[in-house]
């Protein structure tokens, strides 16, 4: 392997890493030497991630926790049980999200707020919990999840569209504020991915599937595994003069006219 991108030894966190794009980041990790902490809710989901962490790479040494990571003494709590068992924390990747799909003036308050939080809030709490051990070490890596949605407005994701391009900003915000640190903050933007999520959202939208196709110049949707590479490299020291970016991962959507 070549050393740049060779994580063994390294510690991850990977929320809402039990399942769609957040399992194919830790496998892409796990399969570069990192030891995985997956974070979710679904117990089944969990094991299921463990097992395909442990396929993966026989020699790491995977585990999850369930977190509300909107409450953060539990974003504490997690980085506070990784430091236990492995002692360290070389990268998080911020991915736990959720959608309600609705036009603008049928959201509630709560749903609103609900969005917000889970999306957006629990990338901020989850970041601020690992920064003084980031910073002690003087490295780290911090990989946030964006969405189509950080730059194209969608008109059935308001607060999550909202979320997701709050996402950008903080990343850019926590990029130059933690440079000193050398901590490297960066955001993926996936394009159209095929997870339950977005099943979900091609039978709330119509026609979404086949417009998706059309725009998509790589003619297909994505899948979790199309981002097991950008999760290694901007974990790795490959990376380690980039930070503050956003780096689509569409198939070449956001370049297509």
């Amino acid at each position: 392997m070549t050393p740049m991108f060779d994580l063994k030894d390294h510690v991850g966190i990977v929320t809402g890493g039990n399942g769609g794009i957040g399992l194919g980041m830790a496998l892409g990790l796990a399969t570069s030497g990192a030891n995985v902490v997956v974070v979710g809710r679904n117990a089944d989901k969990n094991a299921h991630a463990l097992a395909a962490l442990r396929a993966a790479n026989p020699k790491s040494d995977p585990m999850a926790i369930s977190a509300d990571l909107t409450q953060e003494a539990e974003c504490v709590a997690l980085v506070a049980q990784t430091l236990k068992h492995y002692g360290r924390i070389d990268a998080l990747v911020n991915n736990a999200g959720t959608n309600v799909r609705k036009a603008p003036q049928e959201y509630t308050v709560d749903e609103w707020r609900m969005l917000l939080e889970v999306n957006l809030t629990s990338a901020f709490l989850c970041s601020k919990a690992v920064y003084a051990t980031m910073a002690k070490a003087k490295r780290g890596k911090i990989i946030n999840i964006g969405s189509m949605t950080s730059i194209f407005g969608a008109s059935f994701a308001a607060p999550y569209g909202a979320s997701k391009g709050g996402i950008m900003q903080l990343s850019q915000s926590l990029a130059v504020a933690w440079a000193h640190d050398n901590i490297q903050v960066n955001c993926i933007l996936p394009g159209w991915v095929d997870t339950d999520l977005t099943r979900q959202a091609r039978k709330d939208v119509a026609g979404l599937h086949e417009r998706v196709e059309a725009r998509t110049p790589a003619a297909r949707w994505g899948t979790p595994q199309d981002f097991a590479g950008i999760a290694v490299f901007l974990a790795s020291s490959a990376s380690d003069f980039v930070t503050g970016i956003s780096i689509p991962v569409d198939g070449g959507y956001s370049a297509q006219a």
